[in-house]
């Protein structure tokens, strides 16, 4: 197998380095780097809103400010470049007093609701108050008159707690190529805009949640389904399972303190129950059913090219899914027809565990825990079930199951660890990949080599199609056929693989896309901060639980074979069809509506 890896990103080392004076301490650091750089360097952290590491420069907040001989007044270490033999200094009454009025203004235009807003505890501008001591404004309110967007079934954008650092804006626009959200006005009336002022829902939005993630504020937030849930769990009338996604085992311990990528699947098991969910299956058996419907269909796609279309496409990301029925509807047919693993896992409850529990399915409430905002918008989309239920009846985010957990007064860490239940609990090493870029086609590799040839494909780990940046591509040899295959980590890259496509010039036969860098792990309903560090973190994590696993292809599942045997048939069967598999819906750019889009 070979690979080729191709980002935007680079590490160079160079020799030559550029000493600097940080408050009267020597550093050096490498042609390019600003003074904050330098400074952090140094060991010491000025406070900042609109630095991101992930995210370019903008220089808007202006907390970051010092003093540099030779440079009047104070300036923005975030955007300032060092030189040679400069002197920095980070703190004094001047550079204090600055700082301060920066982040008074700031609160002047900012509502006072931090004891119910959704990054209470947790918020950066919350944060930097506290840290820089301001109890109270020295500035009248100007709070502009301003409305929340709650048209999306998965986020909602609150204007007047936006502190117009752009960082939503930058990955929305550089990062996911989507460009949803833009600067809108002039001096005060500026302010963080959608096409025609319309909401979430009426513009071509992904609803992946990476503005969520890039927000220092509660500006911007997933849609909550935790008080459905709780009412569902109330209810002595309605028997609730509850599914979790394998992003989910390597993130929800950040939420209580833990260090990122802690494996903590046996601790969520018991805290679900304890919660009082009837029922813990695992996303992650319906991923090893995924593997098995998506790779007989890639096998049937490769064995007979004129009948669909190749490269075949990966379905399992919503966000990527609403991304490619926006910008490029006419390339849907390369869509695998599969759902994503937990829509399969909820009709499969509402149709296989319920008929072997002898329950009628009405009375079932599935709920999904998913590192995933878009999620919520797939739960609701009219393909998602049949006979007038949903296959997914909630979505909780991982901020959300801890937010329900810290609610219950359970003690995370001190859980004994407990396991699945069956038969829907589970799974292999091969599912567990699911949670991070290029996890799906590795997964799919694993099994579609050993159906076409009867062997076990060596090596087991196809390294080739991991990593975290950028575009991934490999080669694989199958009975004699050189098999190519693509990754893209995120919508900007996925661009690239759809214009090749839409230009007749792909060389490829199946490409996976995750709407999210890092996929899953880095998904817009993970903990705070997601920088592109702590998702390398819950990527190794990842790939851990799939070695741990004494099974590690999807087609060695006994639960699943046990599936096919008692109610499915075959993969692509008639009824596997019926519930497992769906299709695609073209869509406008924008959608034009009579009435203002946005209710308050």
């Amino acid at each position: 197998m070979t690979s080729r890896e191709s980002g935007i990103t680079r590490d160079p080392s160079p020799q030559v380095r550029i000493a600097v004076t940080v408050d009267g301490r020597p550093v050096s650091v490498p042609p390019g780097s600003t003074v904050l750089d330098a400074v952090r360097q140094a060991g010491v952290d000025v406070p900042t809103l609109c630095s991101h590491p992930d995210l370019l420069i903008r220089g808007s907040c202006r907390l970051c400010v010092v003093s540099v001989d030779g440079k009047p007044g104070l300036v923005a270490s975030c955007e300032t470049p060092v030189h040679d033999g400069m002197t920095v200094r980070t703190f004094g009454a001047d550079i204090q007093e600055a700082r301060r009025v920066s982040l008074e203004l700031l609160l002047a235009r900012h509502p006072m609701e931090c004891p119910i807003c959704e990054r209470s505890g947790h918020c950066e501008l919350q944060a930097v108050a506290q840290r820089l001591g301001v109890r109270a404004a020295r500035f009248t309110p100007m709070l502009l008159p301003a409305v929340a967007d709650r048209t999306s079934p998965s986020i909602v954008r609150e204007p007047a707690r936006c502190i117009l650092c752009r960082r939503c804006v930058e990955v929305c626009m550089d990062v996911q190529s989507v460009a949803a959200l833009f600067p809108a006005g002039r001096g005060y009336q500026t302010h963080i805009g959608t096409f025609m002022e319309s909401g979430l829902a009426q513009v071509a939005c992904a609803l992946c949640g990476q503005c969520l993630l890039a927000c220092p504020t509660g500006a911007i937030h997933e849609v909550d389904h935790t008080e459905r849930v709780w009412q569902a769990i109330a209810d002595p009338e309605r028997h609730v399972v509850v599914q979790t996604a394998p992003a989910i085992r390597v993130s929800l311990a950040e939420a209580f303190g833990a260090a990122p990528g802690e494996i903590t699947t046996g601790k969520m098991v018991a805290a679900l129950r304890r919660l009082g969910f009837d029922e813990v299956f695992d996303t992650n058996f319906a991923a090893d059913l995924t593997i098995l419907e998506e790779g007989h269909e890639f096998i049937g796609r490769l064995l007979s090219p004129g009948q669909s279309p190749l490269p075949m496409i990966t379905s399992c990301s919503p966000g990527w899914i609403k991304f490619i029925e926006h910008f490029y509807p006419q390339l849907l047919g390369h869509l695998s027809s599969c759902k994503s693993p937990h829509e399969m896992l909820g009709a499969l409850v509402k149709t296989y565990y319920a008929e072997k529990r002898e329950m009628d399915p009405a009375r079932l409430s599935v709920v999904s825990v998913m590192p995933c905002t878009a999620k919520k918008f797939e739960a609701e989309r009219p393909e998602m079930g049949r006979d007038g239920m949903r296959d997914v009846d909630a979505v909780l985010t991982t901020r959300e199951l801890a937010r329900m957990i810290r609610e219950a007064g359970i003690d995370f860490a001190s859980l004994p660890e407990e396991d699945f239940d069956e038969p829907l609990g589970l799974s292999t090493g091969a599912a567990a990949l699911f949670g991070a870029t290029g996890g799906v086609m590795e997964a799919a590799l694993r099994t579609v080599y050993a159906v076409v040839t009867g062997k076990e494909a060596p090596p087991l780990e196809f390294a080739a199609v991991r990593g975290i940046d950028g575009l991934r591509e490999a080669e694989i040899r199958i009975n004699g056929q050189a098999v190519r295959v693509a990754v893209a980590h995120g919508l900007g890259n996925a661009r690239v693989l759809l214009d090749q496509i839409a230009e007749g010039k792909s060389p490829y036969q199946f490409i996976e896309v995750m709407a999210c860098p890092g996929g899953c792990i880095g998904g817009g309903g993970q903990p705070i901060p997601s920088t592109k560090e702590i998702r390398g973190r819950r990527i190794r994590a990842i790939h851990a639980v799939d070695e741990s696993k004494a099974l590690r292809r999807s087609h060695e599942n006994p639960a699943l074979q046990q599936l096919y045997r008692e109610y499915l048939g075959e993969p692509g069967s008639e009824r596997a069809h019926h519930l497992l598999h769906t299709h695609y819906t073209p869509r406008a750019l924008w959608q034009p509506v009579e009435a203002r889009a946005v209710v308050s």
